[in-house]
């Protein structure tokens, strides 16, 4: 009888260290009416969140850029021989400084997304239409910023009433060099609304554009594409642009100098018509030569404005958008339902943990 006594209990030996599953279990058990309510009400702070937060569209576009300055070297090359002007720079070798892979700092740029706001957009449910910023300001917020901007938005209230009437009123003229505190924030948010992606490897573009309304959502995004466009196009071009206005510049003053000279060898034929004098036939055949002369220039400068002019085309980059722009049909923000249940599985792992955990902690270290 006595040996039975010393007999222990618990048939399951337990070593140091291990944790013992059947107790944990056991535990929860015990306190499963606690961990149940913290799971309800982290079900209803969810329900309350899903239900206050706004549903967000995202709107994307693909676009495939391709560079079209080799193309543009080989084929004015080829034109400038068969005009005869083979040793012609064309500048083909220059390198572009502006790579695929600085669009996303481009559309991150705050002149790019200046350039941005005043953009017109109509909601999906509106028939007016109205400037983006204006727009922004009707969008709904979160439960959890409204709650943490209030004390900040009663503070400035209070500040605003000690200033005075002049400094209270907004400058609506936009000035990139000192943004005011309303238009650093305008261009904060589109900032993290507008996002492009580059692929390394393959060069494609990616724009996403995140809005609280799917048709603002793709007309921005839209709006984007061509900006983007635009923004690229001026850089690649400006060279070309001004290398064509100097050869216009410099075609009519030739063509200037072609035609006084083909004037003055024209009036002098006429009036020394009949005239067999060799110092007449001389002056003529000086007039003419100025006059051919004139005419080899103008024909040089005038070919080289035609190249000049056919290098701002070619110069010009495409796009080939793989993807366009769509009013999206699905949310992309999290749904109701899976906030639902994030709420609740996260209330209930807290409970299980302050369960498990917790309590020993603080009954330790309240000891």
């Amino acid at each position: 009888m006595a040996t039975e006594n010393n007999i222990p209990k618990d048939p399951i030996n337990v070593e140091e260290g291990e944790i013992d599953i059947i107790e944990l279990i056991t535990k929860l058990w015990a306190k499963r009416k606690f961990i149940l309510k913290v799971a309800g009400i982290a079900m209803v702070l969810g329900v309350v969140f899903a239900l206050t937060t706004p549903k967000s569209y995202t709107s994307t576009v693909i676009l495939a850029p391709e560079s079209s300055k080799g193309g543009a070297s080989s084929s004015l090359a080829n034109a400038a021989s068969m005009l005869g002007l083979g040793n012609i720079s064309l500048g083909g070798g220059d390198v572009d400084a502006l790579r695929v892979t600085l669009y996303p700092d481009i559309v991150s740029s705050t002149p790019f997304i200046i350039d941005l706001m005043d953009t017109q957009v109509q909601p999906l449910k509106s028939e007016e239409s109205l400037e983006l910023t204006e727009y922004l300001k009707t969008n709904k917020k979160t439960l959890i910023s409204n709650i943490i901007s209030l004390p900040f938005k009663a503070l400035g209230k209070i500040i605003s009433l000690f200033k005075a009437d002049d400094e209270q009123e907004a400058s609506t003229e936009i000035n990139p060099f000192q943004l005011t505190k309303k238009q650093a924030a305008t261009v904060k948010a589109l900032r993290k609304s507008v996002i492009a992606n580059v692929n390394q490897k393959t060069g494609v573009t990616t724009i996403n554009v995140t809005m609280q309304d799917p048709k603002v959502a793709a007309m921005i995004a839209d709006t984007v594409i061509v900006k983007l466009q635009q923004h690229i196009t001026k850089y690649r071009t400006s060279k070309a642009e001004d290398d064509c206005k100097y050869w216009e510049e410099l075609c009519a003053q030739r063509q200037k100098e072609y035609y006084d000279a083909q004037k003055r060898y024209a009036d002098y034929s006429d009036a020394n018509r009949n005239v067999v004098l060799q110092s007449v036939l001389n002056e003529r055949e000086r007039l003419q030569n100025e006059k051919t002369l004139a005419l080899q220039l103008y024909t040089t400068v005038s070919t080289q404005l035609q190249m000049a002019r056919a290098k701002v085309q070619e110069a010009k980059p495409v796009f080939a958008v793989v993807e366009p722009a769509t009013i999206p049909r699905k949310a992309s923000s999290t749904s109701r339902s899976m906030m639902v249940i994030m709420y609740t599985f996260i209330g209930g792992v807290l409970a299980a943990a302050w369960v498990l955990f917790g309590e020993d902690l603080l009954k330790k270290f309240k000891s």
